[in-house]
């Protein structure tokens, strides 16, 4: 199953050391697949933390005055080692983390899109010069790099979320203190590992994981410390949001999502139903983007439901090494417990079992695809987002039954519709309350488009050259003659 040195102790990576923490502390790292423990790392702590900080401080100055071009050499050469032994990466990604290797695989590739792409957008990062409104004056803007950044990224996808914070952190010239879960730290090891044999100067980019408390706090409270970008839960997003206007620290935040899928009915049924499949069902369910409330047009409901269910009955659940793996495992038993306490509740308000319903007897945390129609409002997977493989169908009449249905959340990172109706198009884009919207269309995440979300899904976005300003201050010079 696994390869000792693939797992050797996990080191913390700090000034360009690989080392253990202070706390003397490890945590084990399991496989969701098989439960077995697959490896250990050492558990950083404050003053961990706090060493990764001032490295961090410390080459902030050399590379904030790197010209782009040359920053941009070594993200390039990082994406080319990653694409290089991508195979590689993804294996240990898949083993850690559960999703099958075709799809680490294509997450790994995804994750060198985003140093090519910020590669290049450092390289235009312009200012502007302002007619004055006096002649004796001239009038300049500029951008500089807001300064030490700490990440934080989630275990779903524990390279492209990397990437995705350290491409622009990095292109714009900031220096880098990265926290990956400790359910994932195998794979950000791998990537650091790149780092270093690209010869990224120290203390450019560090590593740390551990006590997520001590790790967050350390974050919050120290004054080198110019911005926090995270990736998690909406729970915790809300808290650093708060803690860290103590200092007013810049800050982003990619948090929950609950993204409503419509079908209208003069959609292609077929397309509907494979983007469906796409959405749901990649990395068994545990996206931010996953569609996770179907409205489908009460016209089409039989038919939708009949393709669907043939499809998804045939899917091979299993280890993701395995190459006929359709479905991976959940993260963690927690998972299967909430998973289980929503499909319960649905069935108990009458809702109607299609397929799936149950989580699968093997060693590992895996749950069965699962259909469910005849939904109702008061149902809890109507208003907690579901990190799973199962799929709550509701169907709707008109146009603005179902945008009502969609709007009504907090959340409001990503929705998806599908139609043929070129008005309809434009109309429901428009209504839709979300920060990224899929017409036609179940990945709509690429490299140079902007990820984020409205409401309590967030602040800021990812990707496109909206997320490298997120890493740059505006600086402005007025000249007097």
């Amino acid at each position: 199953m696994t390869n000792k040195e693939e797992f050797e102790l996990g080191l913390l990576y700090i000034d360009g050391q690989w080392i253990e923490s202070k706390s003397s502390n490890f945590i084990d790292v399991h496989n969701p697949s098989t439960n077995e423990v697959i490896g250990k790392i050492t558990s950083a702590g404050r003053k961990d933390t706090k060493k990764a900080i001032e490295a961090a401080t410390k080459a902030s100055p050399a590379w904030k005055s790197m010209p782009a071009k040359e920053r941009a050499i070594y993200l390039e050469k990082i994406a080319a080692m990653m694409i290089e032994r991508k195979e590689e990466i993804a294996r240990v990604l898949s083993i850690e983390q559960g999703k099958p290797l075709r799809e680490a695989i294509g997450e790994t590739l995804q994750a060198a899109d985003f140093l090519k792409w910020y590669a290049e957008e450092g390289k235009r990062v312009y200012g502007n010069t302002i007619p004055a409104s006096d002649a004796t004056k001239k009038l300049l803007t500029w951008y500089e790099p807001v300064g030490v950044t700490a990440a934080i990224t989630p275990w779903n996808f524990p390279v492209s979320m990397v990437t995705r914070k350290l491409g622009p952190a990095l292109a714009a010239g900031c220096t880098v203190v990265l926290k990956p879960s400790e359910f994932t730290p195998f794979t950000a090891i791998k990537l650091f590992q790149i780092f270093e044999e690209a010869g990224l100067p120290k203390g450019v980019a560090n590593l740390v994981f551990g006590v997520a408390s001590e790790i967050g706090e350390e974050f919050l409270q120290n004054n080198e410390v110019k911005k926090i970008s995270f990736t998690g839960s909406t729970q915790v997003g809300k808290y650093l949001y708060k803690e860290a206007a103590n200092q007013v620290k810049r800050i982003s935040l990619e948090l929950g999502g609950h993204a409503p899928f419509i079908v209208f009915e003069d959609a292609d049924i077929e397309k509907a139903v494979e983007g469906l499949i796409v959405s749901k069902f990649r990395n068994a369910g545990q996206t931010c983007v996953s569609a996770n409330r179907i409205y489908v047009h009460e016209d089409i409901l039989n038919q939708f439901v009949s393709s669907l269910a043939g499809k998804v009955k045939e899917f091979k659940i299993g280890c993701g090494l395995d190459a006929d793996t359709d479905l991976g495992p959940v993260i963690n038993e927690a998972a299967i417990i909430k998973i289980e306490d929503q499909v319960a509740d649905a069935l108990e308000k009458n809702a109607n079992l299609v397929t799936g319903g149950k989580s699968v007897k093997a060693q590992g945390y895996f749950y069965e695809p699962t259909i469910l129609t005849n939904m109702t409002k008061d149902m809890k997977i109507n208003k907690e987002e579901t990190f799973g493989p199962v799929l709550p169908i509701w169907t709707f009449q008109n146009d603005d039954e179902v945008i009502g249905y969609a709007n009504d959340t907090n959340f409001g990172l990503a929705a998806y519709y599908y139609t043929k109706d070129l008005k309809r198009s434009y109309s429901i884009a428009e209504k839709l309350e979300y920060g990224i919207i899929g017409l036609n269309d179940p990945n709509p995440a690429v490299a140079q488009a902007p990820f984020g979300g409205f409401k309590e899904s967030g602040i800021g976005r990812e990707g496109g050259f909206q997320g490298i300003m997120e890493y740059l201050e505006a600086k402005y010079l007025s000249i007097q003659l």
